[in-house]
């Protein structure tokens, strides 16, 4: 198993039987990131974003901004 694979799920957001978006938090390289990833049928696609924790709270301002 690679590091991303052991990432603990935080989130998920379900779009059908077979679609989903699993949000996992944990160290990537020795750093702390959020990875959000589209996942097919249990398995990861290419779509998706890692970002770092800093990163990660700069996507949080912009989606509230924009969601709000």
């Amino acid at each position: 198993m690679d590091e991303l694979s052991e990432m603990p799920i935080v989130g998920r957001v379900v779009r059908d039987a077979t679609q989903e978006v699993l949000v996992k938090r944990g160290v990537y390289w020795n750093i702390e990131v959020l990875d959000i990833r589209w996942f097919r049928d249990d398995k990861p696609t290419n779509k998706g974003i890692r970002l770092n924790i800093e990163e990660a709270k700069l996507l949080l301002q912009i989606l509230r901004r924009e969601l709000e």
